[in-house]
């Protein structure tokens, strides 16, 4: 009796309440907790622990990149542009297509849609142009290889080769697919303007 009297005294100075209670935990201010068991509060003895410090129920732990979901603009522009060797032959209409006035950056082409940005290469030199009217006709794309997937204005073929009316090996490389119509979706030379 007298032992319970003090395991009584004891624990309600320490500030613990034993419930059934084999084991008594009190916290302390520092994060660690006193840990008495029933038969230790009786002996006068106490161990102490320290507890893991827990996060807040709030704060989430971010994904690894790896993880992380990539919005779909990002997967439009991470898509890969046609490019790659060509034939490139020259033109000069007053009427293109797009209703555009010809220049010296317009472009023609069976396959790529009108408004399409074409980088154009050739021994080094290099010329921007945009995809104005359609050409070459299929005949003439089957009568080169590799195929000529595109028509250069002759001011730019003139500024690349020297010569105004010309057919060479080029590189192109498509830098923005139009939006404007397409005059053939098949035929010679349709894969490599793809990319495919």
């Amino acid at each position: 009796m007298r032992k319970r009297a003090t395991t009584a005294i004891m624990v309600a100075a320490a500030g613990i309440t034993v419930a059934g209670g084999m084991t008594l935990a009190a916290a302390s201010s520092d994060g660690s907790q006193d840990v008495t068991s029933a038969s230790d509060a009786a002996a006068g003895s106490r161990r102490t622990t320290t507890a893991s410090p827990k996060a807040p129920a709030s704060a989430k732990t971010p994904k690894p990149k790896s993880e992380q979901t990539v919005s779909t603009k990002d997967e439009n522009a991470k898509k890969k542009l046609p490019s790659g060797v060509s034939t490139a032959t020259s033109f000069w209409d007053s009427q293109t297509a797009s209703g555009k006035r010809m220049s010296y950056k317009t472009l023609a082409s069976p396959y790529w849609p009108l408004g399409t940005k074409v980088k154009i290469t050739y021994k080094g030199e290099s010329a921007t142009g945009v995809v104005q009217d359609f050409g070459p006709a299929e005949w003439a794309v089957a009568q080169h290889s590799p195929p000529a997937i595109v028509d250069l204005s002759e001011k730019m073929m003139d500024d690349l080769t020297g010569v105004r009316s010309n057919s060479v090996t080029v590189k192109f490389q498509v830098l923005k697919m139009g939006s404007g119509r397409t005059y053939r979706s098949g035929g010679t030379g349709y894969g490599l303007a793809m990319g495919r």
